[in-house]
């Protein structure tokens, strides 16, 4: 009998498929039950909250800026002239020193014109002689002619001889005033007080009143002018600040990063540059620490207007997406609601909220990117003191949106 057809071969199989069977299905429930307790233990541990950054919706005046580029330029600039010729003889300032009014620049050889002056002087000493004899003349036929021993011819004369010479005095007065300015020329001082440039003329040159160079250049530093543009659609807004009364303006590196000086609009220039689409202001700064420099170009930020007790946020708080702004407001259960918001200006890092939201509101700063409606989440505080550069940033008017 062949082996395949024992008897026992048949009873021996079936014993197998049954132990495969029961190892089967032990495991099949170790595994069922391992996935059991593992959903039991997740549902008992609590959702997972994702972390942000918060701050709340807050009311404060929010100053509206004007953001603008300039260039610093002295409030006066003065080309130092000699207005007569002559030799210079002492240069009496150093370069890029500080020079007060009237103080001496420069000393022109003054001898030609004191010798001028000198002169004048005599000539009107030897007229008011001449003047002298001539009324003493003028007397003598005055009486002669009143008792006839005189002819009236010979009066007159004399009267006209004696208006002529106080004629010629008042000439001789006039050439030594003019001889005295002159001489007062050789002495050159300053017209302001101001930093002297670099000098173009040393001891011992000949100079002209007719040179063009000019000897140095003195500008005044303080006050000092910046003058900056804005857009020519601004100009309005502009005029009703000015009318409002004195407009704060505040000079910055050009970077934006530092606050060099505070000063005030002087004035608007009178037309709008067609070219440019611009108008031209000047500002006045007092410049008591010399921050601002002849030259240098600035940032300007001028105050428009202040918007009285508004609703403010983070700027990083206002997403922009395909349906328009949008924030994330955290309830009281800590879940995320997307809500839709209007921002009617933006500046110095700050939102100003028209509608959308509420103060005492907390709002999402960062950490937005994880976020959808319910999402709960873990808020911290915004860090302020970390993301403020030294100075407040730049503002500038945004239409609402």
């Amino acid at each position: 009998m062949p082996l395949s057809e024992h008897p026992t071969s048949k009873p021996r199989r079936g014993w197998y498929l049954a132990a495969a069977l029961i190892v089967i299905t032990a495991g099949c429930l170790a595994g069922w039950r391992h996935l059991h307790d593992a959903a039991k233990s997740a549902a008992k541990q609590p959702p997972q909250r994702v972390p942000v950054s918060v701050a709340q919706v807050r009311t404060a005046d929010f100053p509206v800026y004007l953001n603008g580029l300039g260039t610093v330029q002295p409030y006066d600039t003065v080309t130092v002239r000699s207005r007569v010729d002559g030799e210079v003889t002492k240069v009496d300032f150093k370069q890029g020193q500080m020079v007060e009014e009237g103080a001496l620049l420069v000393q022109i050889d003054p001898r030609p014109y004191q010798a001028a002056l000198d002169q004048a002087i005599a000539k009107k000493a030897q007229d008011e002689a001449s003047l002298k004899d001539a009324q003493l003349n003028l007397a003598r036929y005055g009486a002669l002619a009143s008792q006839e021993f005189a002819s009236r011819q010979q009066f007159d004369t004399q009267q006209a001889t004696v208006q002529q010479l106080m004629a010629q005095i008042q000439g001789d007065q006039a050439a030594i005033d003019n001889t005295q300015t002159q001489v007062s020329y050789t002495a050159i001082r300053s017209p302001l007080t101001g930093k002297v440039g670099f000098r173009l003329i040393d001891p011992g040159n000949i100079v002209h009143a007719t040179d063009s160079n000019g000897i140095v250049t003195i500008v005044k530093l303080q006050p000092i002018s910046v003058v900056f543009t804005a857009p020519e659609e601004e100009v309005p807004a502009i005029n009703n600040a000015l009318v409002s009364g004195t407009v704060p303006v505040t000079a910055l590196s050009s970077d934006g990063t530092k606050i060099l000086s505070q000063g005030k609009l002087a004035l608007v220039n009178n037309q709008v540059d067609q070219a440019s689409g611009t108008i031209r202001m000047k500002a006045t700064f007092q410049n008591q620490d010399n921050a601002l420099w002849p030259g240098l170009s600035v940032s300007t930020r001028l105050l428009l207007n202040t918007l009285k007790q508004v609703d403010v946020v983070p700027e990083g708080a206002v997403g922009r997406g395909p349906n328009g702004l949008y924030a994330f407001v955290v309830g009281k259960d800590d879940k995320i609601e997307m809500r839709a918001v209007m921002v009617s200006q933006e500046g110095d890092g700050q939102s100003v909220i028209a509608k959308g939201l509420l103060p005492g509101e907390t709002v999402v700063t960062s950490g937005q990117y994880q976020l959808e409606q319910g999402t709960l989440v873990d808020p911290k505080p915004e860090d302020t003191t970390a993301t403020q550069p030294q100075t407040a940033a730049l503002n500038s008017t945004t239409p609402a949106r």
